[in-house]
């Protein structure tokens, strides 16, 4: 079967790596290709549009949502909102936009994994300066981490080491992250962390991110580097559980083996393209594309077919 015609646009980064990956694996499959930046669609109330450029995106077969923006921001909520209206008008987001809006931000998504009983690190949030302060000496060392982040961007070690004066440093770090304060006591980790892979709820692999010199953190951006890790069971089957609470077509679950066991950090809105293909030489956009073309057929097949069989 053929699935030439069908019009399946990626929302990203144009220019972005995953998000061209994913453009063309998609343009191979459908000879169709539009990548759209989200921060520059237009709502008309009038003609009952959202345009991007000369595309009406209510006209679209389907979207592909890989990145709402180049970082993460509160207007991301906003944009979660002009997806339901694509949506409600007919067309295939993936993800859909209730899952997305339950894990764009940091607190929403720690709440739904704590809910259910998900071990994470040990964590205070609060808009309180000094319980923040608190929170870190009881720590002995913590993680500041902006409720709208990704890939380490804007957090803070801090270490009650006496000499630190956590207060002043808490309060500079509130007025320009905002007056949230989300403080996870820093994990002991084996020099690495672990992304787990889930596609349709199905479990893809396992990659590791590898500290890199004396960075406090694994990201590529502070000198990581991806390899390969076979993971005990035990993580497969808690990751799993964790992703399966928010109904991402396509995620990474942030993971760490420690000595009392595997702890979640995250489950990942949009899910990492690079660490399955560096990591395990798996093309994560071939088969993302695979399963969206095939969501699009399902559906259509039941639209033309809505009465069950006897």
């Amino acid at each position: 079967m053929t699935d030439a015609g069908l019009r399946i646009a990626v929302v990203g980064v144009p220019g972005q790596w995953s998000t061209e990956a994913l453009a063309t694996a998609l343009e191979d499959r459908t000879g169709f290709r539009h990548v759209v930046d989200f921060g520059t669609v237009a709502f008309d109330s009038t003609r009952g549009t959202i345009m991007h450029g000369d595309v009406d995106l209510c006209g679209l077969d389907a979207l592909a949502v890989k990145k709402l923006g180049e970082t993460y921001h509160p207007s991301m909520q906003d944009r979660i909102e002009l997806l339901d209206y694509i949506a409600a008008a007919g067309v295939e987001v993936l993800s859909r936009p209730g899952s997305l809006r339950r894990v764009v931000d940091r607190l929403s998504g720690t709440l739904v994994l704590q809910h259910a009983g998900i071990p994470i690190p040990p964590t205070v949030v609060t808009e309180e300066c000094m319980a923040a302060v608190h929170a870190v000496e009881r720590f002995g060392a913590a993680i500041l981490k902006p409720l709208y982040t990704t890939k380490a961007r804007g957090m803070r070690l801090l270490i009650a080491d006496g000499r630190t004066d956590l207060e002043t440093e808490i309060r500079a770090f509130q007025s320009i992250a905002g007056p949230f304060l989300y403080v996870q006591k820093q994990v002991e980790l084996p020099e690495r962390d672990l992304g787990v892979a889930f596609l349709g709820g199905r479990y893809l692999g396992t990659y590791a991110r590898v500290r890199g010199g004396q960075a406090w953190n694994t990201t590529i951006r502070a000198g990581g580097r991806y390899e390969r890790h076979d993971p005990a069971p035990q993580t497969i089957e808690l990751a799993h559980r964790a992703q399966a609470l928010f109904g991402l077509e396509f995620t990474t679950v942030d993971v760490a083996e420690t000595p009392s066991g595997p702890v979640v950090f995250e489950v990942s809105a949009f899910g990492g393209f690079r660490g399955l293909r560096d990591g395990l030489g798996i093309d994560a956009a071939s088969c993302f594309a695979d399963h969206l073309v095939q969501r699009v057929r399902e559906r259509g097949a039941r639209a033309r077919d809505p009465v069950p069989h006897a």
